[in-house]
């Protein structure tokens, strides 16, 4: 029986070199901004136990009987408003990341291991992903969630469904996966100067405000460490840009649902400070590595609106990491650490056809 669960493996042929892998994962996102593409989207989503951890009867029948009957059409029409020429937000500058890494570790190691990127929800599967990586001679995988404060509804999520398609594989690679990274020495530094480069532009705010994505209260009373990782690097980043305590603000956005969420949430915020006529304030949202409808519409948007609707002056939104060159390279420098020891495993084409030489003489079949 388990024989007819597993999935074909690529042939194998003498000769072929060992090679190592790196494979990026992202949230997901829909095919389109439209209400077709995003109902597929949010169940596949919004099914999933850890981002929704309620008794499975009960939150079918609220999934299936309302929310998909409504939320589709509302979500397409704020896709829209973000939705590039290219493609999706999310998945234009995941993409881009993606060759930019595979060019950065080029530079540094030959063979330079094969980069790919997998999106957790929707396409690029990651099913998808990791066969194509097996077909291409992938004997060591490391997997990289583009998430740097681990929880458990992005980076245990994504965890979750490599090693479920791991299950299903006959001869597995090796594979190595990175936790977080929110208090990486590049990647606050590449935070850091990405507010610096916008405020010698554009002048400094009187408020910092750094909105994380938000995850139910109770998460944190579970154990999970998502808010203590934010909190930290708020806190890092503050110091790197020598901000005193009445400067910045940590909060969190995407409150979804009626129960208690981390707080302070950042639509609150974003009011209180309007009504205290604030004359300007800026937003970086530095749990994401890439602009997505969280921070283009959310933020850039709906943000904007209620701080100028509730007596804000002055509305600054400072867009992502996306692929600055200093994000590039302390990516590059996660990646190679956690590849130490397997990439000297990788063979060079000389090695490799010693190694068929010698399976063919001992009778191995071409």
């Amino acid at each position: 029986m388990k024989s007819k669960l597993m999935s074909p493996e690529p042939i194998y042929q003498h000769g072929t070199p060992s090679k190592t892998g790196v494979l990026l994962i992202n949230l997901g996102t829909p095919n389109a901004p439209t209400a077709e593409a995003l109902r597929p989207y949010l169940k596949q989503f919004l099914s999933d136990p850890r981002v929704i951890e309620v008794p499975k009867w009960i939150w079918w029948l609220i999934l299936h009987g309302f929310i998909l009957n409504t939320r589709p059409k509302k979500s397409a029409e704020k896709y829209a408003q973000v939705w590039m020429p290219e493609g999706s937000p999310l998945r234009v500058h995941t993409e881009r990341q993606t060759k930019l890494l595979f060019n950065s570790l080029e530079a540094r190691t030959k063979p330079a291991p094969i980069v790919e990127y997998a999106m957790n929800i929707g396409s690029p599967s990651i099913a998808e992903v990791l066969g194509r990586m097996k077909e291409r001679g992938c004997e060591r995988i490391l997997v990289l969630p583009l998430f740097p404060q681990y929880a458990a509804s992005s980076t245990a999520s994504a965890m979750d469904n490599i090693f479920a398609e791991l299950k299903k594989m006959r001869n597995l690679p090796a594979v190595r996966t990175v936790k977080q990274y929110h208090d990486h020495p590049g990647y606050i530094s590449a935070l850091a100067q990405n507010v610096r480069d916008y405020w010698e532009k554009n002048g400094r705010p009187d408020k910092l405000i750094m909105s994380f994505h938000g995850v139910p209260r109770m998460t944190l009373d579970k154990g999970d460490p998502y808010h203590c990782s934010c909190q930290k690097t708020g806190r890092l980043l503050a110091e790197a840009l020598e901000l005193d305590a009445d400067q910045y603000q940590i909060c969190f956005q995407s409150r979804f649902g009626r129960a208690k969420w981390l707080t302070p949430y950042t639509a609150v915020i974003l009011k209180q400070l309007g009504k205290e006529q604030t004359r300007r304030v800026d937003v970086i949202c530095p749990g994401f590595v890439s602009d997505c409808l969280e921070t283009l519409e959310e933020i850039a948007i709906e943000g904007k609106a209620t701080f100028i609707e509730a007596g804000g002056k002055e509305f600054h939104y400072i867009p992502c990491l996306n692929e600055r060159d200093d994000w590039i390279q302390a990516l590059s420098d996660i990646t190679y650490t956690h590849l130490q020891g397997w990439l000297e495993l990788q063979q060079s084409e000389e090695e490799t056809e010693q190694s068929r030489k010698l399976a063919l003489e001992m009778g191995a079949r071409e």
